[in-house]
């Protein structure tokens, strides 16, 4: 049963936040009731402790997960960061979220909540605390409210006291903080496929097809293989896998494996792009599985997908197709001139 409630009073109605999105996010047990938790609140205490706070409007999303949950210790603890903080290069651990109210001890502005935290602590005014760290004090989780002013929606950031209070972006807004959780072991596991996908991209060895087209590209594309390698880095680094879906950088890669495929031959239809139709049984024919997603057992290359959405590829296609990108003629399909400037300049970018 969910904190504070009481049995058959109806679930809060839930706008920012699915099922899914909270399934897996708390820790229910003896330590979290006393310590973190509350029941729902009420419009008038949500009011009392926005005044108390000094004016700060709480998030709608903070609002409805306090009405569903009110506080407490989190199961799903890690969030990913693209910038590093003193806890670690690239997330950060975050025990539990205060409740909305002030019994619990870590209620926003109960005994070590956030009023607590300025005012013993030191930590800059700067909006709310909502949430502690495994540093017991030296870190905090807030709402930073110094873009959007007290009644606008802040962003969430992470305050490092023995950084000297340094203030690091961490998301958005509430929501998408909640949202973004993950578990200890799904992001460490995460993680090492990361590094493999990584090593994939940076060092694996490339088609026999793509050797082939970067050679006869290279004139337009002198360092063809480079840009080739950083832009699947970025693919990893956004998705923590290499895997191409139906995103702008999916499709620059699209684009770019079939203007390498384009110096070889031209295609005489999607198919024909796609597979070889005589079976794939050697590299002499160029299309695209062959080229960044499967290699042949007795010649394999490291540098591939392993896997493809036939569908994603196809809505690449067609759209490309819609917007004059890739044009029927005489020969076959060809990208054309513009589309083709467009591209170098855009891949050429990618440090």
């Amino acid at each position: 049963m969910t904190a504070g409630t009481s049995p058959g009073e109806p679930k809060a109605p839930s706008h920012a936040f699915t099922d899914a999105d909270l399934r897996g996010l708390w820790i229910d047990g003896d330590f979290s009731p006393e310590y973190h938790e509350e029941a729902r609140p009420s419009d008038e205490l949500i009011a009392s402790v926005e005044a108390e706070l000094g004016g700060y409007k709480l998030p709608a999303s903070y609002v409805e997960l306090a009405r569903i949950h009110n506080g407490g210790v989190l199961h799903r603890c890690v969030y990913p960061m693209h910038h590093p903080t003193s806890w670690a290069d690239d997330h950060i651990v975050i025990t539990g979220l205060y409740a909305l109210g002030r019994t619990a001890q870590w209620s926003v502005v109960g005994p070590l909540g956030s009023l607590h935290m300025e005012s013993e602590w030191g930590y800059p005014r700067i909006g709310v605390g909502i949430g502690d760290t495994p540093s017991a004090g030296h870190e905090q989780i807030m709402l930073d409210y110094r873009s959007c002013g007290k009644s606008g929606e802040p962003q969430v950031v992470h305050v490092d006291q023995e950084a000297g209070y340094r203030i690091t972006f961490v998301a958005e807004d509430f929501a998408t903080l909640i949202r973004g959780l993950v578990g200890e072991d799904d992001y460490y596991f995460a993680q090492e496929e990361r590094k493999v996908a990584l090593v994939t991209v940076e060092r694996g060895t490339l088609s026999p097809i793509v050797v082939s087209a970067l050679a006869a590209a290279s004139g337009q594309l002198p360092e063809g293989e480079r840009i080739l390698r950083a832009l699947a880095r970025r693919i990893v680094e956004d998705k923590g896998s290499f895997a191409l879906h139906g995103d702008e950088q999916s499709y620059a890669m699209y684009d770019l494996i079939f203007w390498l495929y384009s110096h070889l031959t031209t295609a005489q239809s999607f198919e024909h792009f796609v597979r070889d139709p005589e079976g794939a049984a050697s590299y002499d024919a160029p299309c695209y599985e062959l080229m960044i997603v499967f290699s042949l057992t007795d010649q394999p290359y490291g540098f591939n997908t392993g896997d493809f959405s036939g569908d994603f590829l196809l809505g690449w296609w067609q759209e490309r197709l819609s917007s004059g990108a890739i044009a029927p003629s005489a020969e076959g399909f060809r990208m054309s001139p513009e589309t083709q400037q467009n591209l170098l300049a855009v891949v050429s970018s990618i440090g």
